[in-house]
Order: C-alpha cells, then structure tokens, then sequence
C-alpha cells in the first residue's frame, strides 16, 4: 500500500489535477489510447518544484517460472507468484526520479519501477484450480531479487511498466501537463492517479485522481461471463471449439 502523506500545513504549497479522460472503454477495435493530465500548483512563495504523477493499474497475481535444463531437455521449475504486483504501471516526472528524491522517500512512496512493493505469500503451500496443482513459493532466500527483476522484465516488455523521467511538463508558470500511454493490454478495472508535488526533496502536497477501464459491447458480455460463471463459459467455449472442428471437417471431407 502506497503511503499516504501527512496533513497539508495552511499556507503551505499544494497541486491540483485532472484528466482529459476519466473513462476508456475497450471493444474489440481497442488499440491503446493515451491519457493526458493538466494539472497546476500553487505555491505563493514560488519555491522551485518536480511533479511526478504514478498512474497504478489494478493489482493481480503474477505467476512466473524458470526454465532449467533437466536429463537434457528443458523443463519449467516450480512457478512462483508474486501478490500486489499492478498490472499497469508508470511514473511519470519533470525530470529524473533519483534527483528529486532520496531511496527511502522514493522507496515509501513506491514511486518508480524499482520501488514496487511486490510479495510473494509468507507461506510455501500447494493450491488446486481448475484441477491443475499449482507450487506458490515464497522462501526465495536470495533468489527474491532475480525473480522479481524477472518480473519487471516481464512487463516493461509488454509496455505495461514504465519509468518516464520527463513525461511531466511544465507548459507555464505553475501549470503543467503529462501524457500518459495506455497499452491495448492494458488490464480491465480501476485506476489510481496520483499526482506527488516535491520541494527540497520531500513530498508536500498530493492529488488523487481515478480512472476506469472497461470492456463494452459484446466484450464486456464475454468478460463477464467468463470472470462470474468461468466453469460455464468454460464449456460453452469447448462445445463451440468442437463444433467448429466439426464444421470444419464436414465442409472438407472427401468422398
């Protein structure tokens, strides 16, 4: 969980924010889309100042494994899954993350890739889903740091985190505008927009916005049945592959 910062002192610097869009709906045509925020602050003693604005996807498992080579062939280990990871991440900022703050306050704030808070479960169990036993592990000792760099690997190459270290500008005095870019994977659901105002190194004010992903049309339908009723649509989807198998067979069948 993101740390929140204390009470704004009166008198004291403060930002405000809004997106251009608070709403991306997704059918079937979707090919990304991109996100633009304006935001202003406010500062009568016109301190010099760094924005970084974190827009957060909606957290999902992450289940990863390692190929190793076993008797010559190479076979998958044991995956291991991380809880809390976002599916989309990415900080923007006015200039690099490193320059405007130090590694704990970065690091409490989770602003930046780096500073991710990922878990793996604190205890090593065995679960069944769908019929199929699946080894969570959370033991990783010193293995952690590789598995988890896996990760961001992962995801960046699937443009769903990124680190955009001068994705926030400023457009005139106190006014500022970042752009940022939403994948066509990017995951259904509920995003948080935080907007970080820093002076001196420390966060002094913070806005949060939200902004919603959602599936339409016949998509949506589908999305839903098959995250409501997935044993249904599970077999709704079977009986339509054999179907069509079956179709297809039929159609090119020689006497």
């Amino acid at each position: 969980m993101q740390a929140a910062l204390p009470p704004p002192v009166p008198g004291s610097a403060a930002v405000s924010a809004a997106l251009t869009e608070t709403n991306v709906r997704v059918n079937s045509d979707f090919r990304g889309d991109q996100i633009v925020l304006y935001g202003a602050v406010f500062d009568p003693a016109q301190r010099p100042s760094d924005v970084v604005v974190i827009v957060r996807g909606p957290d999902q498992p992450v289940r990863i494994a390692r190929k190793s080579r076993v008797a010559g062939l190479w076979i998958n280990s044991r995956p291991v899954v991380f809880q809390g990871a976002p599916g989309f991440y990415i900080a923007a900022s006015t200039r690099p993350l490193d320059d405007i703050a130090h590694f704990a306050v970065l690091r409490r704030l989770e602003a930046g890739v780096d500073h991710l808070a990922m878990h793996a479960p604190a205890e090593l169990r065995t679960e069944t889903r769908y019929g199929v036993r699946d080894v969570v592990v959370s033991s990783l000792g010193a293995d952690y740091l590789d598995w988890r760099n896996a990760v961001v690997r992962l995801k960046t190459a699937e443009h769903l985190y990124d680190v955009d270290e001068h994705g926030v500008r400023f457009v005139d005095r106190g006014l500022f505008r970042a752009e940022i870019p939403l994948p066509a994977e990017a995951p259904i659901g509920q995003y948080q927009v935080r907007i970080l105002l820093f002076q001196g190194g420390q966060p002094v004010a913070e806005k949060d916005r939200t902004l919603t992903v959602e599936k339409v049309g016949v998509e949506r339908g589908l999305y839903l049945w098959a995250h409501r009723r997935p044993w249904s649509y599970g077999l709704a989807a079977m009986a339509f592959a054999l179907a069509a198998g079956w179709a297809a067979s039929s159609a090119f069948r020689r006497d």
